[in-house]
């Protein structure tokens, strides 16, 4: 719940110049399920950041500030960013642009909110709140973890990060996304059945996947990532995971990764791929009628 941080603020005057806020987008989730087992489960996700990216951009001016172009959503986190801080938007231009498809698992309405919220902290020079940032995400959306730079384990409804798990682990990738947009909202309740149903597995898919960042261990976290994404294929079926999964030792990739509730799904490999070898997954994924994309995501 935010708070009036105080009238005294809007004394504060901003800069005379551009003033911008970048967020990173994902490539969906290395895990997507309960918690823990148990017949009320809260849904957990370890996000899959990417080096993709959301800006919002604000110009102080003569004139009114004119609406933000990125929807209700980023409008309604400069809503409750104001009132928060008992502030007054300048007039001024916004502008935008993003990497980010929207609805297809790259968390770009997240982004498209935390990028805002890091302009306006720029543009009344302020220094950036974590807790600010989850009390407006609450408001507006359930949300993933991309306003920290690290991996997290994090509850998506209940906007809490259960443990940061670090920026030690990256991965290089090779990904596509396939046909359609998934409405988060609309599948909740699909997914928390599924969730109950099959809780001791994703139970088991999750305590391996902290145990691979707690030790460094790439090649763990993939294995885990690919569990989850298999366990997601009961619920959220991604058309191409069967082929993804048998030629996986052929592309010697450590894992198949998705976007449990949108349309990406990739390859996550420990390395920088060479060009014969982008060629090679270009071919496949072409012959599985997909352009493919490469990105890194992680840390590393």
């Amino acid at each position: 719940m935010l708070t009036p941080a105080g009238a005294a603020l809007g004394a504060r005057r901003p800069p005379g110049r551009t003033v911008s806020g970048v967020c990173h987008g994902t490539l969906g989730e290395l895990y997507q399920g309960p918690l823990r087992a148990g017949p009320e489960p809260d849904i957990a996700v370890v996000s899959f950041p990417v080096d993709r990216h959301s800006w919002v951009h604000f110009t102080p001016g003569s004139e009114e500030p004119d609406p933000l172009p990125l929807g209700e959503k980023s409008a309604a986190a400069v809503r409750l960013f104001l009132e928060h801080f008992g502030l007054v938007l300048p007039p001024g231009r916004w502008s935008t642009h993003s990497d980010l498809r929207v609805g297809v698992g790259m968390a770009s309405s997240t982004a498209d909110m935390v990028a805002t919220l890091r302009c306006l902290f720029r543009l009344f020079a302020l220094p950036y709140d974590t807790d600010v940032v989850l009390g407006v995400l609450a408001a507006v959306e359930r949300a993933d973890s991309v306003f920290l730079d690290e991996f997290a384990l994090y509850l998506s409804g209940r906007h809490r990060v259960v443990r940061r798990l670090g920026t030690d682990l990256g991965f290089h990738t090779a990904y596509v996304t396939e046909p359609g947009t998934v409405d988060t909202a609309a599948v909740t309740g699909l997914l928390l059945a599924h969730y109950r149903r099959r809780g001791e597995e994703y139970e088991r898919c999750l305590t391996d996947l902290l145990k691979g960042f707690a030790s460094g261990d790439p090649a763990t976290v993939a294995r885990a990532a690919t569990t989850s994404a298999a366990l997601s294929q009961d619920v959220l079926p991604k058309a191409a995971f069967d082929a993804l999964l048998a030629h996986r030792e052929r592309f010697g990739a450590d894992g198949v990764f998705v976007a449990h509730t949108g349309c990406l799904i990739g390859y996550l490999f420990p390395r920088r791929l060479d060009a014969a070898l982008k060629s090679e997954l270009s071919a496949f994924f072409h012959s599985l009628g997909h352009q493919c994309s490469f990105a890194q995501g992680g840390y590393g």
